[in-house]
C-alpha cells in the first residue's frame, strides 16, 4: 500500500498550534498509515503499537475484515436516523446478546455515551431514587454524569459543580459499599478490571459481593466494560472471567474495530424504563458503525482470537514476571489477555519517551503504571519484540 502523500510531521504540528485547540499532551509525530500492530509516520519511520489506538484498536490497525464491510457499507446506505429500522443494526445487537446475558442493546458512539445511557436508565428504573455508588481508581468518561461517577479528583477540579448522587467507596471495599446503601440508592457501578486505574484487578469475592448486595436491596449492577468488553481479557466480557452478571453493561473502545462506536446492554425487564423520549443518540447504530461491530465480532471468532489473546497474556506474564524478578523498578504485574499492567516504582513518563525514541508506542497510566493494551492479533514475536523493548529501557532508568 502506497503512503499517503502530506505534510511532514513538523508541519503538521505547527498546524495544530494555529487550529487545534491544545487539550491534548501530543507526540510531534505525524502518523499517516497503520496496518496490523505498526503504524507509520510521514517520514516512513515504522513504530510498533501496544496501545494501538488507546485500546479502540483491538484487531489491530486497519483489519481487512472490517475494512471490506466498511467500505461495501459506505457505498451503500451511510446514515439514517433511528426512526427507521436497519437490519444491520438488529443483527448487531442480536450477536452481543447472544455472546453475553441475552439482553437488549441501545447504541451510542463513545464509552462515556454509553455510561450516561447507564446511569439515566438506573435512575429512570429506580422511579425516585438517584444515587449510584462508584470506586476509587473507576474511570468512567469525560461528560459531566460519567465524569462524576469517576471517582477521582484530578478530574473534577475546575469543572464544579458536579452532578448530585454520587457516592465513592474504595475499591475492593465491600463493607464501605454496604455503608452507602441507602433508601435513595438505585445502582452500583464498577469496572470489572480497572483499566485506566492501572489495571487493576477486582479482589476474591469483590464482584460476587457487590452482586449480593445488589440483589440483597434491590439495586442495579452496571458492569462498565468500555475496556474490558469484545475480547480483550480473552473471553468476550469481563464478567465471564468470574460468574457474575451485571444487569447494565455498557461497551465502546474495541466494539467497532476501530470504528467510533459505543452500547448498552441490559435485561428485558429492565430495557422498557428507557422509554421513547428519555434518550437517544442520533449517530449511534449507525449503518457503517453496525456493519463494523458485526465484522468485528465475525473476525474474532473466524481466527480464533479470543484464544490468542490468553496465549498472549501468557507470553507478557512470562517476560513481564521474569523483569520483575530482574529488575527491582517493577513492583508488580498484572495481566488478563491483552490487558496488561506494569506497577513501577519511579514515574513511568521516562519509559514512555525512552519506547517512543525505539519506535516502540506504550501507554502510562496513574503516573507509575506502564499500560499495554495490544491487539489481540498481534504476531507472538512482535510481542517478543516489544517485551524485549521495554525491559531495557525500564532497566535502563536511573536509580533514585
Amino acid at each position: 500500500m502506497p503512503q499517503i502523500a502530506g505534510l511532514t510531521s513538523a508541519e503538521t504540528v505547527e498546524l495544530f498550534r494555529r487550529y487545534v485547540i491544545g487539550n491534548y499532551n501530543r507526540y510531534p509525530v505525524n502518523l499517516v498509515r497503520g496496518e496490523g500492530s505498526h503504524v507509520w509516520d510521514s517520514e516512513g519511520n515504522r513504530y510498533l503499537d501496544l496501545f494501538p489506538g488507546w485500546g479502540c484498536n483491538l484487531l489491530g490497525h486497519c483489519p481487512p475484515h472490517v475494512v471490506r464491510a466498511v467500505q461495501e457499507q459506505v457505498a451503500t446506505l451511510i446514515h439514517v436516523p433511528n426512526t427507521w429500522h436497519m437490519d444491520v443494526q438488529g443483527e448487531w445487537a442480536k450477536l452481543l446478546s447472544e455472546r453475553s446475558f441475552g439482553g437488549q442493546a441501545f447504541f451510542c458512539n463513545s464509552g462515556t455515551e454509553a455510561n450516561e445511557a447507564a446511569i439515566k436508565l438506573a435512575r429512570l428504573h429506580g422511579k425516585g431514587k438517584y444515587k449510584i455508588i462508584t470506586f476509587t481508581g473507576g474511570f468512567h468518561g469525560r461528560t459531566l454524569g460519567s465524569l462524576t461517577a469517576t471517582a477521582q479528583p484530578k478530574y473534577h477540579e475546575g469543572l464544579g459543580p458536579l452532578m448530585a448522587g454520587f457516592s465513592y467507596a474504595p475499591h475492593g471495599d465491600l463493607a464501605a459499599v454496604a455503608k452507602l446503601i441507602d433508601e435513595e440508592t438505585c445502582a452500583i457501578m464498577v469496572e470489572p478490571i480497572q483499566g485506566e486505574g492501572g489495571i487493576r484487578l477486582p479482589p476474591p469475592g469483590f464482584l460476587q459481593g457487590l452482586r449480593k448486595l445488589a440483589d440483597d436491596h434491590k439495586l442495579l449492577l452496571i458492569f462498565d466494560e468500555v475496556q474490558t468488553g469484545c475480547g480483550r481479557t480473552g473471553e468476550w466480557f469481563g464478567y465471564q472471567h468470574y460468574g457474575v452478571t451485571p444487569d447494565i453493561m455498557t461497551l465502546a473502545k474495541a466494539l467497532c474495530g476501530g470504528i467510533a462506536g459505543g452500547a448498552m446492554l441490559t435485561t428485558p425487564q429492565i430495557a422498557p424504563s428507557l422509554r421513547p423520549g428519555t434518550h437517544a443518540a442520533t449517530f449511534g447504530g449507525n449503518p457503517i458503525a453496525a456493519r463494523a461491530g458485526i465484522a468485528s465480532i465475525e473476525m474474532i471468532e473466524q481466527e480464533g482470537l479470543l484464544d490468542s489473546a490468553k496465549q498472549l497474556g501468557q507470553i507478557f506474564e512470562r517476560r513481564f514476571r521474569k523483569l520483575q524478578k530482574e529488575c527491582d523498578l517493577v513492583t508488580d504485574v498484572r495481566v488478563v489477555g491483552t490487558m496488561v499492567g506494569l506497577e513501577l516504582a519511579v514515574d513511568g513518563t521516562p519509559v514512555v519517551k525512552g519506547c517512543l525514541d525505539r519506535k516502540l508506542l506504550i501507554n502510562c497510566t496513574h503516573s507509575t503504571v506502564i499500560r499495554l493494551l495490544p491487539a489481540m492479533n498481534l504476531p507472538e514475536d512482535q510481542a517478543e519484540e516489544g517485551c524485549d523493548i521495554l525491559a531495557e529501557v525500564i532497566k535502563s532508568l536511573p536509580r533514585q
